[in-house]
């Protein structure tokens, strides 16, 4: 898995800021082509804002995020926007336009930015859908599915367009056992189907140890990356105390490493 001279994603002395607030500083990490890479902490500490870095919706206030060896930040707005769509982004809501259909939902990121036929687009929209176990639900509105069949309907949507790299913005909260398990089997199978690199920002530890090559962990305290690696070496060897209480969640809450 690790391919270092060549990674998907780097990330160079980041720091990100909300006007004179600092929320991170000095963030370096590097996630590698067809790694499943997990951005992990305890709420409020920064994942989030550093997702919005990652996927262009927030500019760092210093520092350089690379995709593919090209500064992204450094690019003009043209350049950044044919970057972005190499990207697949599941939100954590699942952002799906109420009044469209799961169908509509999925065809329009084809619509705007490829050159497919309206009959092919039909074809495009009932592949991605069969892909997340979605097959025969095109005309159905996101008010009438379920909050777990809605995540995926979102997540067919992300990957309409065969992205390089698809992020994922707490996937499971909102979902109960079965259906955070069954979208983790599904983050796995489509890491498989479509050889995508992988980023999700999360603090379910269930989620983490089933499908994390490499995680990061973001302290809020000392607002920086404290650790990186596989997070079942983590809690096997890390010595800081806060990686250590945030991982060792699993035995309090009975999780399943597996």
């Amino acid at each position: 898995m690790e391919d270092a001279l060549n990674p998907a994603i780097c990330l160079k002395d980041l720091e990100l800021s909300y006007e004179d607030y600092v929320v991170m500083h000095s963030i370096n990490f590097v996630v590698n082509k067809g790694e499943i890479f997990v951005v992990m902490g305890q709420s409020g500490c920064g994942k989030s804002t550093l997702l919005k870095a990652m996927i262009g919706l927030k500019e760092p206030q210093s520092g350089e995020i690379f995709y593919n060896g090209v500064n992204f930040w450094s690019q003009e707005e043209t350049a950044q926007q044919k970057i972005m769509r190499r990207f697949g982004v599941l939100y954590q809501g699942g952002a799906l336009w109420s009044s469209f259909t799961l169908g509509e939902n999925i065809a329009l990121p084809l619509q705007l930015y490829s050159k497919l036929t309206a009959g092919q687009i039909r074809e495009v929209v009932e592949l991605k859908l069969s892909l997340v176990g979605l097959s025969g639900y095109a005309e159905f509105y996101p008010e009438h599915i379920s909050g777990g069949m809605r995540k995926r309907a979102a997540l067919a949507r992300a990957i309409a367009l065969d992205p390089e790299i698809i992020f994922f913005d707490e996937p499971s909260a909102g979902l109960d056992p079965v259906n955070s398990r069954m979208l983790d089997d599904l983050i796995l199978q489509l890491r498989e189907t479509l050889g995508a690199t992988i980023v999700i920002v999360s603090h379910e530890l269930a989620s983490i140890f089933a499908v994390g090559d490499r995680a990061a962990f973001l302290d809020g305290e000392s607002k920086s990356v404290l650790a990186v690696g596989s997070p079942k070496d983590l809690l096997a060897g890390s010595k800081d105390p806060r990686v250590v209480r945030f991982l060792t969640r699993a035995k309090e809450q009975g999780v399943s490493q597996r």
